[in-house]
C-alpha cells in the first residue's frame, strides 16, 4: 500500500507531517509527500522523502513567499480568515487535479492535515482510506472545550458550554463562508458537512499529550494524543552564531515561522528584557522584518532570522513565544517555562493550556507591552511553579514515543504490516499510549 501525505505549505506543519511520513517509511512503508513546489527544497532535500507537486497552475513556484508575507502582518480574526481563504485556493485547485495524481501515483490511501479544510472530500468520493493528523491544535467541535481559536479557561458550567457551542457555530460559518466551492462539491455528493462528520473514522491523531490537553469525556472515538512528534534528522540546520553565547542565562524569543511579522512586537520584547544585564536575549524574528525596524538592542543581544530552536531552548531559562504548539511542546520537552503572547489561529487556545497547567503566563497581544510583558517576564523566571510545571511535563513526555505510537496507529488504520524491529520495551509504551 502507498500511502500519501498532504498537509499545508508551511513549516508548523510540514515539521510534524514530514516527521510522520519519515516514521513509516524507516518501517518500510511506501510514502509520497504531495504539496506545492515551493515546499520541494525541504520535502525531498531535507526530509528525504519522496515528493509529488501540486497545484502548478494556480499556485506556481513562489506563489507562498506572498501569501506567507500577507499572512505575518496579521492578526486576530483577520489574519484567521485570511488564512481560511488561503487555504481554500490550494483545496479548490486540489479538488480538480487531486484524483488525477492519485490515480498516476497508485496511492492508496491518504494522511491528511485537518487544517487542510474539506480535503477528506475526495477520498470520500473515491472510498478511499484517509487518516487525519492535527499537525497544530485540534479543533474540538463538541463544545465541551472551547474551539482552539478562543482563549476562554475551561469551564463546565452550563454558561461555558453555551458559549462554546455558539464559538464553534461562529467559526463553521466563516469556514463555510470561506470555501464555498469545497461545500458546492460536499453538496452535489450528498456529503453532510455538519461540524466533524468527515473527520477520519480511522484515526485523528494529534501531537498534543492528554497531560497537558483540557479534560474532556466527549472527544470523538478515533481522537488519539500521542504527544509531540521530534525528528531532528529531518529538520533545517540553522547556522547560529554559537561563539557570541555568553554563558549568561538565555531568554529565548520567537513568533513562530508564519505570524512574525510584526516589528513592534519584537520592539516590545526587547524593551522588556532590556534592564536584565545577567541575562542574555536570543531573539528569532523570521523572514518578514528588517532588524533596523526593531531598534536599539542590548549588546550582548543576539538576533538572526532563524534559529535553531531546539538546541536553544535546552539551555534556555523562559521562552517568549507567540504559543504554537510545536513551539511550546519543545518547551516542555526541555523544561522550559514560557511567556505566551498569542496572535491567531489555535495560538489562543494553546496559550488557554498554558494558564491552565500554569507552565507559564499569557498575555493577549491586544495587551502587549513592553511594561506589561516585563512584569510578567519577572514572574516567570521568580516564581519557582512555572519551572516546576514545566518540568513536570518534561518527566511526563520523557515516557512518551509519539512518532512511534502514531505511526503505529496509521499501521492499524490502515492494516499495514507491523515494523518487526521494535523491542519488547518499544511495544509496552506503544501499548500504554494506545489504550490513553
Amino acid at each position: 500500500m502507498k500511502i500519501g501525505f498532504i498537509s499545508l505549505p508551511v513549516f508548523g506543519h510540514l515539521n510534524p507531517m514530514t516527521a510522520l511520513a519519515r516514521e513509516l517509511r524507516s518501517r518500510q512503508h511506501d510514502v509520497v509527500f504531495i504539496s506545492l513546489l515551493d515546499t520541494e527544497p525541504f520535502v525531498s532535500g531535507i526530509a528525504k522523502l519522496p515528493f509529488l507537486p501540486c497545484c502548478e497552475k494556480d499556485l506556481p513556484s513562489g506563489a507562498m513567499k506572498e501569501v506567507a508575507r500577507q499572512i505575518s502582518l496579521r492578526q486576530g480574526n483577520e489574519a484567521l480568515e485570511f488564512t481560511l481563504r488561503a487555504i481554500a485556493s490550494m483545496t479548490d485547485s486540489l479538488l480538480d487535479s487531486l484524483p488525477g495524481i492519485l490515480e498516476n501515483a497508485e496511492i492508496d490511501a491518504l494522511v491528511l492535515d485537518t487544517y487542510h479544510f474539506y480535503m477528506e472530500l475526495v477520498p470520500i468520493r473515491l472510498g478511499m482510506p484517509y487518516a487525519h493528523l492535527s499537525n497544530a491544535l485540534y479543533f474540538d467541535y463538541s463544545g465541551y472545550t472551547p474551539l482552539c481559536i478562543y482563549d476562554w479557561p475551561h469551564e463546565r458550567t452550563s454558561e461555558a458550554l453555551t458559549r462554546n457551542r455558539k464559538g464553534v457555530a461562529r467559526f463553521l460559518e466563516i469556514l463555510r463562508r470561506t470555501n464555498p466551492r469545497a461545500v458546492q462539491c460536499a453538496k452535489q455528493a450528498g456529503i453532510e458537512l455538519d461540524s466533524d462528520s468527515t473527520i477520519s473514522k480511522l484515526a485523528w491523531i494529534t501531537q498534543m499529550p492528554k497531560e497537558f490537553d483540557f479534560e474532556s469525556s466527549h472527544w470523538s472515538s478515533t481522537l488519539r494524543h500521542t504527544g509531540p512528534f521530534f525528528d531532528p534528522a529531518g529538520r533545517i540546520k540553522e547556522d547560529f552564531p554559537w561563539q557570541q553565547i555568553t554563558g549568561q542565562p538565555i531568554i529565548y524569543a520567537s513568533m513562530g515561522t508564519l505570524q512574525n511579522g510584526v516589528a513592534s512586537i519584537y520592539h516590545d520584547i526587547v524593551t522588556a528584557v532590556e534592564k536584565r544585564k545577567d541575562m542574555q536575549l536570543v531573539l528569532s524574528i523570521g523572514n518578514h522584518v528588517d532588524r533596523r525596524q526593531i531598534g536599539s538592542l542590548p549588546g550582548n543581544a543576539i538576533v538572526v532570522n532563524h534559529a535553531p530552536q531546539f538546541e536553544l531552548l535546552q539551555r534556555a531559562s523562559v521562552c517568549i513565544t507567540h504559543a504554537g504548539l510545536n513551539t511550546v511542546l519543545e518547551c516542555l520537552l526541555n523544561g522550559v517555562p514560557q511567556v505566551a503572547i498569542p496572535v491567531t489561529h489555535d495560538q489562543p487556545g494553546v496559550a488557554a493550556r498554558i494558564a491552565d497547567k500554569k507552565t507559564g503566563l499569557v498575555m493577549p497581544l491586544k495587551d502587549l507591552n513592553a511594561s506589561r510583558l516585563g512584569l510578567l517576564l519577572d514572574e516567570a523566571l521568580s516564581n519557582p511553579t512555572y519551572r516546576e510545571n514545566a518540568r513536570y511535563f518534561q518527566e511526563r513526555l520523557a515516557d512518551y514515543s509519539g512518532l512511534s505510537v502514531a505511526a503505529e496507529l496509521l499501521e492499524n488504520a490502515f492494516g499495514l504490516p507491523k515494523a518487526s524491529d521494535n523491542s519488547d520495551k518499544q511495544a509496552s509504551a506503544h501499548r500504554l499510549l494506545l489504550a490513553k
